[in-house]
């Protein structure tokens, strides 16, 4: 830890390659989505929804295994209540009824001496289905809204605000297309649902985070050195707050990456998508968030003295 006990790096100076980097991960990101096309879950897309309980318990993970070839692609499974009460979504083709035959004779199959009533049917119709799109698109939006609105009114300057949100939206589209390109290859579940959603605001919270203290810093050092560049001033901020961001981030990270490994299989998509979060969320606070703040201001002054 001694890097960190009186650091003086050039944050300012990396700034262009950090622009390469994250213009790479950034487009790359957006021209996988456009391309391969997001992969929605259940909730997003319809299907059909059954309850089945058993006489005693189940593996969540047998089941799965056992019904992703009879049903033409990975169904979603989770407990329903209780280790005996199985939760299970399919897209696959067909009447409901007859769907609920073929999971029933598999199941019957995979447990003779366990036998499965079902005790809810349910259809995840179309509408419903982009109705969910639309309702956690809008809570993004609405976040990085009401961000944008916070961060102008406790730093008084817009070039904060923009900053902030640019970190977020950056990182944000790179875990979309992270999740894009990797879906093909990964043998747990990646697919955008309402998990994963609510792993989007938990990476904008902690993005955000980060980013206000080191916004902080920036505010105090510059009632301090009055005299200091506002660059310079930056590079300060950075290096003062380096310690506190690179600890809480790998304490973090490491409660996320043990959520990921021992979480089971429900939760791997989740963790997943905070992992990567927790390390990008860190990377943008110290570089993406800072640069455009640096950029959007010194653009603030060129514009004042031409006018």
């Amino acid at each position: 830890m001694k890097w960190f006990e009186t650091p003086n790096y050039d944050f300012i100076r990396a700034q262009k390659i950090m622009y390469v980097v994250s213009g790479f991960l950034f487009i790359g990101s957006i021209v996988a989505v456009l391309t391969m096309g997001l992969n929605y879950g259940i909730d997003f897309r319809g299907g059909k929804e059954y309850v089945f309980d058993f006489e005693s318990e189940v593996d969540v993970v047998e089941i799965r295994s056992q019904l992703t070839e009879p049903l033409g692609a990975t169904p979603e499974l989770k407990l329903f209540g209780s280790p005996t009460e199985i939760l299970i979504r399919t897209d696959a083709s067909g009447d409901i009824g007859d769907v609920q035959n073929t999971i029933m004779s598999n199941l019957n199959e995979l447990y003779p001496d366990n036998e499965a009533t079902v005790i809810k049917t349910d259809i995840v119709g179309p509408r419903f289905a982009e109705d969910l799109k639309l309702a956690a698109l809008n809570s993004i939006l609405f976040a990085v809204a009401v961000i944008f609105i916070y961060i102008l009114i406790r730093f008084k300057g817009w070039y904060f605000s923009a900053g902030a949100v640019g970190a977020l939206i950056h990182d944000v589209v790179i875990v979309l297309g992270i999740f894009t390109v990797i879906e093909p290859l990964v043998n747990f579940n990646v697919t955008i649902d309402q998990a994963l959603i609510a792993a989007f605001l938990t990476i904008v919270g902690y993005s955000l985070n980060d980013t206000v203290v080191v916004f902080d810093r920036i505010r105090e050092n510059s009632l301090i050195y009055k005299t200091m560049s506002f660059t310079d001033m930056i590079n300060k901020s950075l290096n003062d707050t380096l310690s506190r961001t690179v600890i809480t981030s790998v304490t973090t990270l490491f409660v996320v990456t043990v959520l990921f490994i021992f979480g089971g299989e429900v939760l791997k998509g989740f963790a997943f998508a905070l992992v990567i979060g927790v390390i990008l969320g860190t990377y943008s606070s110290l570089f993406v968030a800072s640069s455009f703040v640096v950029e959007l201001q010194k653009r603030a002054i060129e514009a004042k003295s031409t006018s």
